[in-house]
């Protein structure tokens, strides 16, 4: 697992959308009053039972409110076999 910040993620979305995918796992409440677009809603509870929704050799940006969330998903998809994992540091909100 890799951190990458706000910065650079909108950078790299801007120049190819398709670099990474964005999992957000935050409740469908905090998704609904701000989003990243494209994003994927998969709150963290639902993570194991979902995962044949990920591709393991995908670029995934996981993300959550301030940063905690997310980095506890990476992680676990890290342990899952998943190559490329990233925590967007700070959050949604940074």
């Amino acid at each position: 697992m890799q951190q990458i910040s706000p910065i650079y993620l909108q950078r790299q979305l801007l120049e190819n959308p398709q670099t990474y995918f964005l999992l957000d796992v935050r409740e469908p409440f905090e998704y609904q009053i701000a989003n990243i677009d494209n994003s994927l809603l998969m709150p963290m509870n639902q993570v194991s039972d979902r995962l044949q929704e990920l591709e393991k050799s995908r670029a995934i940006v996981v993300v959550c409110h301030h940063g905690m969330r997310s980095e506890n998903v990476a992680y676990y998809l890290d342990q899952q076999g998943f190559t490329q994992i990233f925590n967007l540091t700070g959050g949604i909100d940074a």
